[in-house]
C-alpha cells in the first residue's frame, strides 16, 4: 500500500465504518469518476428529531475503488451520521480530507466523490419526501 497515506486513511481503508447496504433506504446517492473508475453508493435512513428536523439516523456505503475512495466513504459516514440534513450537506471535501489527516494530492478527487455522494443522497431524499 502507498506509504503516502496517513494512518487515519489506512485505518478507514482496513476497517471501514458503516460498510454495507441499507435495505429500503430513504435515499441513495451514487457518484463515479470515469477517469479512475471509483464508484460510491451511499444509503440514508432519515428520522425526525424532537425539533422536527430531518436527521441522518443511519448511513452506509458501498464503494468500488482505491484505498482513498474507501477511506473517504467510511469517513463521510462518520461525519454525517446523527447530523441534520442541513448540517450534513455542508460537509465539504476539505473536511473529509482533513478528518483523514490529509490525502495525497493525486487522491483528493476521492474526497470530492464522498462529499458529492452525500449531497446526491440528500437531494434524492428531498425529491422523494419534500414537504
Amino acid at each position: 500500500m502507498n506509504t503516502n497515506y496517513s494512518k487515519e486513511v489506512i485505518k478507514h481503508f482496513s476497517h471501514p465504518k458503516n460498510l454495507g447496504e441499507i435495505k429500503n433506504p430513504d435515499a441513495v446517492g451514487i457518484v463515479g469518476n470515469p477517469i479512475c473508475g471509483d464508484v460510491m453508493k451511499l444509503y440514508l435512513k432519515i428520522a425526525e428529531n424532537k425539533k422536527g428536523e430531518e436527521k441522518i439516523k443511519d448511513i452506509k456505503f458501498q464503494t468500488f475503488g482505491c484505498a482513498a475512495a474507501i477511506a473517504t466513504s467510511s469517513m463521510i459516514t462518520q461525519l454525517a451520521k446523527g447530523k441534520t440534513l442541513k448540517q450534513a450537506e455542508k460537509i465539504s471535501n476539505q473536511q473529509v480530507a482533513h478528518s483523514l489527516h490529509g490525502l495525497p494530492p493525486i487522491k483528493m478527487h476521492c474526497s470530492n466523490l464522498a462529499a458529492d455522494a452525500l449531497k446526491k443522497a440528500i437531494e434524492d431524499y428531498r425529491k422523494k419526501f419534500s414537504k
